[in-house]
């Protein structure tokens, strides 16, 4: 558990304005594989989760600031791929009010914000998280330019960072580290904290070194329901309180697994773990479903596979049709071979996205 408050993440006296100038960094997508579905007050979890952090699927961001005079208000444009996408700049501008008073300097110059993701944009892959973390990632950069003299670490920064971040999308907090990071409170988990999210601290096998992560891109159309509506429809679920007690007891119950590094019972967690997500979009009121069928043939046919050899692939989901199929990188050839022979097939155009676990954002110029 983690005693800081967000004091600490009050701005300390800053010496040094640069007139202009830009910074660059990208922030890769992270899977939960103990799910985040709740939330109160200002984007904090209402139970712990832990995911994997991404490698391929990443936003890069570049932070292009100018000076001006401080007037009261934002400025700033946003680019996808070298347009303009003013659709964009409300969450962005809410994300500044947000942070204004942790980052203060973001009214004292304009910005541009140009952004690419190395994933297809209508992919159905969760963009926010990256590009949150992306985003956060460039301005506690700029900040430590701010402050001049007084050295930031890296650490410091990237806590920062994480924190800024869960204020624009919640699981954004977990892209900035990496290969598995937990965001929430946890008693079992020393520095865990509802604020930020952190690099796991505890043993980990080498069984679950460079695990692979490869996404079936099942839809690639709008949700129709967000996440946002999502995480609000638990206030009023029937088995909200006893969802928040069962994840967090799935954490404690991976942390053993996580040191064994058995992964027959890491598979049945997870797997566990990625139904309720979807369980409890089905008890909700208004109820929704965000499996497609062909997101269903996809999980019967990963359960027939592993039935039939000795195959430890799994899957989990996010909120979301698409499928991210987990297994260890001694079975990388014969379940992309799977893969490629009956889960394409369900995909969107026969599409899917090759990845695995990733070590987080970084400065890339």
């Amino acid at each position: 558990m983690n005693t800081m408050s967000t004091i600490n993440f009050l701005p300390k006296t800053y010496t040094n304005f640069p007139e202009n100038g830009s910074i660059s960094c990208q922030s890769p997508s992270n899977i939960a594989l103990v799910k985040y579905w709740g939330k109160y007050g200002e984007q904090l979890p209402q139970n712990a989760s832990v995911s994997f952090t991404l490698n391929n699927c990443r936003t890069e961001t570049t932070l292009t600031y100018s000076k001006k005079t401080n007037d009261g208000s934002f400025k700033f444009e946003v680019f996808l791929d070298g347009k303009r996408e003013e659709g964009f700049e409300p969450k962005i501008k809410k994300f500044f009010e947000r942070i204004e008073q942790y980052v203060p300097f973001v009214k004292e110059f304009t910005f541009k914000v140009e952004t690419i993701n190395t994933f297809p944009h209508s992919s159905g892959i969760a963009s926010s998280a990256s590009g949150m973390s992306a985003l956060a990632i460039c301005l506690t950069s700029l900040e430590s330019l701010l402050l001049g003299s007084k050295v930031v670490s890296a650490k410091d920064q990237k806590e920062k960072a994480s924190f800024l971040a869960r204020l624009g999308s919640g699981s954004a907090a977990r892209s900035l580290e990496g290969p598995l990071v937990v965001w929430g409170e946890h008693d079992a988990i020393k520095g865990s904290s509802n604020l930020f999210g952190t690099k796991y601290p505890l043993e980990v096998h080498e069984n679950f070194a460079n695990y692979q992560d490869t996404i079936l891109l099942v839809d690639k159309g709008e949700k129709q329901v967000s996440s946002t509506v999502g995480h609000d429809l638990m206030n009023g679920n029937p088995y909200a309180d006893a969802r928040f007690a069962t994840a967090n007891n799935n954490l404690s119950r991976l942390i053993p697994v996580f040191k064994s590094g058995n992964i027959s019972a890491f598979i049945k967690i997870v797997e566990s773990e990625a139904l309720q997500l979807h369980g409890m979009m089905m008890a909700s009121m208004p109820y929704f479903i965000l499996m497609k069928p062909n997101t269903l043939e996809i999980i019967n046919r990963i359960w027939e596979y592993r039935n039939n050899s000795d195959s430890q692939v799994c899957f989990t989901l996010d909120a979301g049709a698409n499928v991210h199929v987990l297994y260890p990188e001694s079975e990388k050839v014969s379940v992309l071979e799977f893969i490629k022979k009956e889960l394409a097939a369900f995909c969107k155009n026969g599409e899917f996205i090759e990845d695995h676990l990733g070590q987080g954002a970084s400065i890339i110029g």
